[in-house]
């Protein structure tokens, strides 16, 4: 069994200390981030924010504000007045103006203290972060000190908690790390009473908000369950500090500043029910509990059945939800009250012990009780029937069993010590040979452990007494000055002994933990070099194989979300299944689990920051397998490592694919604007050719009238084509500016029919636009594009002689615009990859065409804010929908509509 050393707390670890100053050096050229946090809105966080901004500002603060919304509230307003303000950028989206905080204008104006409401906040596109708090995170990082709002609703972490309780889901949330991780935490509090009196008076809400936001949102169970949430929250925060600050200050005493259990289990049988009785205890107050194994130098010749069965109880510990450690000490009261005062841990349950002892031997209770006076100890009957599943009764011996061939080993040592220094007693003055005697004491110890090197000690002392102590070969002291000689020898002997073998066991468990550690960085560094999947296999089966001594597959999510197994090598009897299983609930599955434990290996989901990328499956070396709580840590450490390479490795080649995809869109774009540009000019010379055929000099003869009119119209479809081509151009390369305005549609569309009446010759176009139809907001010039890509589309797509309509109507502050015919439809599911670029309806037919026309329309409706869709009309042919945002037109003067 692997396990952790527990330093001396009475001392700080200077691990510890290079490690604390490096973080303090790291935040002292950081900002301080200070949150208002709050159960709703309304309870007043920004009017708290901004009256502690007054005062500071009072003071001789330099302060800003970033971004305050005063919702309307006019004592919050009050309080904005006579402090500045960063003016805010405004971004155009889709036709709308939104206003957003100027970050860049921040740093420039670089003051020591700046306020940023509603942390959650998404920005709008187009901003430099997507999310508010990563500016705070940006300012922060300048030196900046920040001071900001959040609700409860928007914490990651209760997300689905809170839309469970009040039936609305929040979309914009906060990572917890954020508001973990903030310098200082203010509880703005309001009782629900109150907070509906100030809603109903509209302190909070317009009257009509506030009405339907008391009927919802606002209903008095949500608020005292967010309430209580909130107060929770900040608790945790709480202790978290509190924790922190004992560990900056390595406090030696248990502060009692909340329930909490520390369950103690040993060797002996009766574990299981004490996890359970800390677990009841735990549940009942409602408190953290933790569950620790210490393991010493007499703990370390436990039997493999014996280990098993702590491994056991530790893993039962960590299902019902203890936090489980297995610890190494010489002392094991010294490392469990050691433990206690580090987390913060104030009663410690432990076995009643029913070995008889001599009268002068206290238990471990009464120990620990002397040693740690601040902590309550709990003692709990041992189940002493208690076995473990598919265990037999005769096996219920938990004594350590005795080493007797390291007993012999250190009897033989004495023996040859003094057969070899007996020659020498002619040369050697005693004191030489009492030092010969306890260096093999020592040699014992640090070899074979305490107990053989206390029996050296002892027979160290006979064997001299025997050999050269006059009178020799008798155990007779004719000399009592030699009483003295011996009992400083078996002192000596004893203590340098037994110092040695618990050093020789710290540097095993040292030694241990050292590798543990030395392999994963190694895993770690090697993994970061990595640039494909297969390596991330291969380095990760060698770190396996070093430190568990498994073997291992990884399975990967290919592009369609299913599981492949990467490489050519996959473990023997590979179950898809349970690897499914592990995937979908992402949780552990397989031999060690609670779930599926006949399987043979072990499946690991392998979870990412942005997703799961896969599964680990582990064939471990012996049947049953069970980890230690380091080993199982360990474990996940790696598997999570893992997942963070698979997923960068899939990135890399997102972003190669994407970075291969932008230079071939650049490149064609520009192809298509160059061809588009060389095209034109001679296009429109050889169509105006063509029509002066027909209107010069005297008329052609039929045969040559019929040819000029092909050419001229070919040279006008092949006009349409380049003005595509062009179009798409400029579209892609962003140089279109909406110029838009309030218009009439019905005037677009005549010009759109004028403009194709060659093209719409053979077919008959009806107009069916309602006279109440409102004006819309759009550019002319580009929605006649719109409307003449739909026509050709419509007229290269039916037989001569058929019907081509347009109508529209205006529905929920959306105007809807259909342009449909009567031809021979839509391709079957090809209703979506119509509007791709280059797509063309039926690949068989025969119609010519570059299938940019419809990628246009879209391109063009978007940037209104609109959208476009294809469907099925009721006379069986294509029909095409464009929705576009009514909005309000401005109204016209009388005297000018008349």
């Amino acid at each position: 069994m692997n396990n952790a050393t527990h330093h001396d707390s009475s001392r700080p670890d200077p691990d510890v200390l290079l490690v604390r100053l490096a973080e303090e050096s790291a935040h002292s050229a950081r900002g301080k981030l200070k949150i208002f946090f709050g159960a709703n809105p309304g309870v007043g966080k920004t009017y708290a924010m901004l009256a502690a901004a007054q005062n500071l500002q009072a003071q001789g603060i330099d302060l800003v504000i970033g971004v305050v919304e005063t919702h309307g509230r006019s004592e919050t307003a009050e309080l904005v007045d006579g402090l500045e303000q960063i003016a805010l950028r405004h971004i155009d989206y889709k036709g709308h103006t939104l206003s957003e905080f100027d970050i860049d204008a921040a740093l420039k104006r670089q003051p020591k203290l700046i306020l940023i409401d509603e942390l959650a906040h998404s920005n709008a596109p187009g901003s430099r972060h997507p999310k508010r708090w990563q500016d705070v995170e940006e300012l922060l990082a300048a030196g900046i000190d920040v001071f900001t709002t959040v609700n409860v609703q928007h914490l990651e972490s209760l997300n689905d908690v809170i839309s469970g309780i009040t039936g609305i889901k929040v979309w914009e949330t906060l990572p917890d790390h954020v508001f973990d991780q903030a310098n200082e935490i203010v509880l703005v509090d309001l009782p629900h009473d109150e907070l509906l009196q100030r809603l109903h008076a509209g302190k909070v809400y317009l009257p009509q908000q506030a009405e339907r936001a008391v009927q919802n949102f606002f209903r008095k169970g949500n608020l005292l369950a967010l309430r209580e949430l909130a107060l929770r929250r900040t608790a945790d925060r709480v202790d978290d500090d509190v924790l922190a600050y004992r560990r900056a200050t390595s406090a030696n005493t248990v502060w009692p500043t909340q329930e909490s259990l520390l369950v103690c289990i040993g060797a002996g049988h009766g574990s299981n029910k004490l996890i359970r009785s800390g677990a009841r205890l735990a549940a009942h107050n409602n408190a953290p509990w933790h569950t620790i194994y210490i393991e010493t130098p007499k703990l370390q010749r436990l039997s493999a059945e014996n280990r098993a069965r702590i491994l056991r109880s530790l893993k039962l510990a960590q299902d019902l939800g203890a936090t489980t450690a297995s610890l190494s000490g010489d002392d094991a009261v010294a490392t469990a009250s050691a433990y206690a005062r580090e987390h913060n841990l104030g009663r410690i349950v432990i076995g009643r012990e029913t070995i008889q002892r001599w009268p002068w031997q206290r238990s471990f209770a009464e120990k620990l009780g002397q040693q740690a006076s601040e902590l309550e100890i709990v003692l709990i009957a041992r189940d002493t029937n208690e076995r473990s599943i598919g265990t037999e009764p005769s096996q219920h011996n938990t004594r350590t069993p005795i080493p007797w061939r390291d007993y012999l080993w250190a009897g033989a040592g004495v023996v040859l010590t003094a057969l070899l220094t007996t020659p020498l007693r002619a040369h050697l003055e005693l004191a030489n040979i009492v030092m010969i005697f306890l260096s093999m004491t020592v040699f014992t110890a640090y070899r074979l452990g305490r107990g053989p090197g206390a029996l050296a000690a002892a027979l160290s002392v006979g064997a001299f007494d025997f050999f050269f102590v006059p009178p020799r070969l008798s155990f007779a002291v004719s000399d009592v000055h030699y009483l003295p000689t011996f009992a400083v020898m078996l002192l000596v002997a004893l203590m340098i002994g037994q110092m040695t073998a618990r050093l020789k066991f710290q540097a095993d468990v040292a030694l241990r933990r050292e590798q543990r550690m030395r392999a994963l960085f190694e895993m770690a560094r090697e993994l970061s070099g990595a640039l494909a999947s297969e390596q991330i296999v291969d380095i990760s089966q060698r770190f396996v194989e070093r430190v568990f001594g498994a073997r291992l597959s990884v399975l990967a999510l290919d592009a369609n979300d299913r599981l492949q197994v990467i490489g050519d090598k996959g473990l023997p009897g590979l179950d898809l299944g349970i690897a499914h299983y592990a995937l979908s609930h992402n949780e552990a599955a397989g031999c060690s689990t609670t779930t599926l434990p006949a399987a043979h290996a072990l499946y690991l989901p392998l979870s990412a920051p942005i997703r799961t990328r896969g599964v680990l499956a582990l064939l471990p070396p012996t049947q049953p397998w069970s980890l230690s709580p380091e080993q199982q840590r360990l474990l996940d450490t790696s598997a999570s490592l893992i997942a963070i390479a698979l997923e960068r490795v899939h990135f890399i080649t997102v972003a190669q694919d994407v970075l291969l995809k932008m230079e071939s869109e650049q490149l064609r774009n520009s192809l298509l604007a160059a061809l588009s540009h060389d095209l034109r000019t001679p296009l429109t010379v050889l169509s105006g050719l063509a029509e002066s055929l027909h209107l010069a000099g005297p008329p052609l003869p039929p045969e040559q009238a019929e040819i000029a009119q092909t050419i001229r119209e070919e040279a006008l479809r092949t006009n349409i084509l380049v003005s595509n081509l062009l179009d798409m151009a400029r579209l892609q390369s962003g140089e279109v500016k909406l110029q838009c305005d309030w218009q009439a549609l019905e005037e677009v569309v005549g010009v759109a029919l004028q403009s194709r009446a060659v093209v719409l010759a053979k077919h008959t176009v009806n107009i069916a636009l309602p006279p109440d139809l409102p004006l819309l907001y759009f550019d002319s010039i580009l929605m006649e594009r719109v409307f003449c890509n739909l026509l050709d589309n419509a007229a290269k797509h039916t037989p001569p002689g058929s019907n081509i309509n347009i109508s529209a109507q205006c529905k929920d502050q959306h105007a809807y615009i259909h342009v449909e015919d009567d031809g021979p439809g839509l391709p079957p599911s090809k209703e979506e990859s119509l509007f791709m670029k280059f797509a063309r309806g039926r690949n068989e037919s025969p119609i010519s065409g570059v299938g940019l026309g419809l990628s246009i329309v879209r391109a063009i409706v978007e940037a209104h804010g609109g959208t476009v869709c294809a469907e099925k009309s009721a006379s069986g042919g294509a029909r095409f929908v464009i929705k576009l945002p009514c909005g309000k037109a401005p109204e016209v003067p009388r005297e000018e509509a008349t």
